[in-house]
């Protein structure tokens, strides 16, 4: 049998037919709670389909510490200060579930500045992992979208 050779043509052969699997990632540290994430948060925001009127959109990822598997139906509190409402009303606040893929995401109005800042909300909060609460801070008010990612460790 001659010996294998392998060549940037056969590496690229052999992952177009499906022979290499992407790896996980390995030792992937668990997202910790962000100062000022917790602000105005209510426990058990109902599941929605939709915040208000819509118009901005808030997504992401949810993946657990250590191998990054994605974490599927894992409940993602979503509030802010918005063009319809204060982050302290309780219209402003919904919840989603991650899909199979571990990736989530909800409408809710425009977010609009805050104490100088415009910036979403989010919790993790359903108890099979680790509470986590983040405060993410747009790039420019005029974003339409943000996107954040929560690795989890189990509780």
């Amino acid at each position: 049998m001659p010996p294998l050779l392998i060549t940037r043509r056969t590496l690229i052969a052999g992952a177009a037919s499906g022979l290499a699997m992407p790896a996980l990632a390995q030792n992937l540290s668990a997202t910790r709670t962000m100062r000022g994430g917790a602000n105005n948060y209510l426990p058990n925001a109902p599941l929605v389909d939709k915040i208000g009127g819509g118009g901005f959109w808030m997504t992401g990822t949810v993946r657990r510490a250590g191998d990054g598997a994605p974490l599927a139906n894992q409940r993602i509190q979503v509030w802010a200060h918005t063009t319809e409402g204060h982050e302290r009303d309780p219209q402003s606040h919904g919840a989603t579930l991650s899909d199979a893929d571990g990736v989530f995401r909800l409408e809710m109005p425009q977010i609009v500045p805050a104490f100088g800042q415009a910036h979403g909300h989010l919790a993790y909060d359903s108890g099979e992992f680790e509470t986590v609460f983040l405060r993410p801070v747009m790039a420019k008010p005029t974003d339409t979208s943000l996107n954040v990612g929560f690795v989890l460790t189990p509780a």
